[in-house]
């Protein structure tokens, strides 16, 4: 055995310093704050609509939250690139405090920004101004946290000590809806709506200064103070990250051979999951949100255990599988989640006849990443609306130049004004379920859920769908680190983390559902993460390199 393989081993088998607990505590607990930062405009959307847009109508008011929110992952690459760079000139920890800064203002100036009666048109400026460094900042701090702590961590024990980071998202998600829900127990509905909803991002401010503190304890990684003491350190960080061919070509297999499907992954399991219970199986909110956070809490502890095995069996391959298992499990499971919550929208969709007959050339494409098309041809209009009540149809060719028809359970519905709602009715005459049908799944309370056998089954498919998210998501870390040298570690592992989630990822319900729009087919929109996957797993396989086994350490000198 050579020297450095024992080394190797006696560091991986040692027990964890207290200054490297403290460097994983205060590492996460700032990405959790972070993540509670970028998901409050979210949870709070109709009352941020309502402060900041309310001398627009409905509908364009959404319209700017929804570009707010999309902003936030729009940009995310871009403060990859920005922080990245500084990142790999100055420091993975004065880097961090920065993005951890930008964050915390922002979100509390959300919190003091004044009405659209106040201020007019500089409301709405303003929130989206807030929520565009929210994602820079984003952008910038994961890259930073998972380096920091890789740097830290020991050979052999990487993957097991990034793994903590990993569960930031899902933490900081919990956060914010537990916040959310007190105020909203502990006050009135008008109250609320008045000013409480404000206090979650005033607050922020209170953790923005304990999580300064705490940071500001820590020291500069040893691998970054290493290379700065050989004078290794890259001059022109995103030059040689992506300027240069053999750097440039690992960004290129990280992106398309690792974090593109654990996006998907990670959003299937997570978003996509109460997107589809909630707008495509009209499960009341209350009782997807508790089906959602009870298979998370019961899967959280995995993003650590897959990130411990890891170190054991390589990166690569738990990532891999976790990407083919998800490709070739998402419709059974889909299917049976779908059985399971709405027995009578599925029995609906085999006994109703929908069907769409237009001209071919008069359909076109119904993708709509946040809102803001105004759909006018008929054919558009028709499959849009058919696909919101998750209602399944057949498009028929129809020879050129002739008038759309829309037949429902052999009812003739015209494609006018409020057809999605005239659509519904036809629907539900036919035999498609209304709204409060005691077939579809409810339950109001975490008790109510563990005592129904439906809720149970409910909850273990979701469970499924969590741990492929783990396996995924667990290891990336460590592997995106291990992936570049110390000089350009910063920058190049950020921005394929960040397309990957922030584009791939981020874009996937609206993208799902512009495919189920386009086919009819409540299901269809899985294709889209199980071709994303698919992708990942051949990439990775040919190109990918298993890195457990790499130094992080070695000089970076060319």
């Amino acid at each position: 055995m050579s020297m450095a393989s024992a080394t190797s081993r006696s560091a991986a088998v040692r027990p964890m310093t207290a200054e490297e607990r403290k460097v994983i505590v205060a590492s996460s607990a700032g990405t959790v704050f972070e993540w509670y930062d970028f998901y409050l405009a979210g949870s709070l959307a109709a009352n941020i609509n309502k402060t900041f847009f309310s001398g627009v109508n409905e509908t364009a008011g959404f319209i700017f939250v929804l570009l707010g929110f999309a902003a936030g992952f729009a940009v995310r690459p871009f403060g990859a690139l920005f922080f990245g760079r500084l990142g790999d000139l100055i420091g993975r920890k004065y880097t961090f405090l920065v993005t951890m800064i930008v964050m915390g203002i922002s979100t509390f100036v959300v919190g003091m920004l004044p009405s659209y009666a106040s201020i007019g048109m500089a409301a709405p400026v303003g929130f989206i101004a807030c929520r565009l460094l929210q994602g820079l900042a984003l952008g910038g701090e994961y890259g930073g946290a998972a380096t920091y702590v890789a740097e830290h961590a020991p050979p052999g024990r990487r993957g097991y000590y990034t793994s903590w980071i990993q569960t930031t998202a899902t933490v900081g998600l919990f956060v914010s809806l537990i916040v959310i829900l007190t105020l909203r127990l502990s006050m009135t509905p008008q109250a609320f709506d008045d000013w409480g909803w404000r206090v979650p991002f005033l607050v922020s401010i209170v953790l923005l200064a304990v999580s300064i503190w705490i940071r500001l304890q820590l020291n500069e990684s040893p691998a970054f103070q290493k290379m700065k003491a050989e004078g290794t350190a890259s001059k022109a960080p995103l030059s040689e990250a992506f300027g240069r061919w053999e750097n440039a070509k690992i960004a290129l297999i990280a992106l398309f051979g690792g974090t593109a499907g654990q996006a998907v992954v990670w959003y299937t399991g997570q978003f996509y999951a109460l997107f589809f219970l909630t707008q495509t199986m009209k499960v009341d909110g209350t009782t997807a949100n508790i089906m959602i956070a009870l298979s998370l809490l019961i899967g959280t502890p995995f993003f650590v255990f897959f990130g411990w095995l890891s170190d054991k069996v390589g990166r690569k391959w738990i990532i891999l599988l976790g990407c083919l298992i998800a490709a070739i499990t998402y419709f059974p499971l889909f299917g049976k989640i779908a059985t399971t919550v709405n027995p009578g929208l599925m029995a609906a969709h085999d006994n109703v006849k929908v069907t769409v007959a237009a001209d071919p050339a008069t359909c076109g494409n119904v993708f709509d990443p946040v809102n803001v098309r105004v759909f006018t041809q008929p054919c558009d209009i028709a499959r849009r609306g058919l696909a919101a009540n998750a209602i399944k149809y057949d498009l028929v060719a129809a020879p050129a130049g002739s008038p759309i028809k829309v037949t429902i359970g052999g009812a003739d519905v015209p494609v006018e004004k409020d057809f999605a709602a005239k659509a519904l009715a036809a629907a539900q005459v036919a035999g498609y379920p209304k709204a409060g049908d005691p077939t579809i799944l409810k339950a109001q309370s975490i008790g109510a859920a563990l005592s129904d056998s439906r809720a149970l089954t409910l909850i273990g498919l979701l469970f499924i769908l969590v741990i492929y998210v783990t396996m995924v998501y667990g290891p990336i870390a460590a592997l995106l680190v291990e992936l570049f040298p110390t000089r350009i570690r910063y920058s190049g592992m950020s921005l394929p983390y960040h397309i990957g989630n922030g584009w791939f990822g981020g874009f996937l319900p609206p993208t799902a559902f512009a495919i189920v729009a386009a086919t009819g087919d409540i299901f269809a929109g899985l294709w889209y993460p199980i071709i994303v996957a698919l992708m990942t797993f051949v990439i990775g396989l040919i190109f990918m390199p298993e890195t457990k086994d790499r130094d992080i350490y070695a000089s970076d000198a060319r």
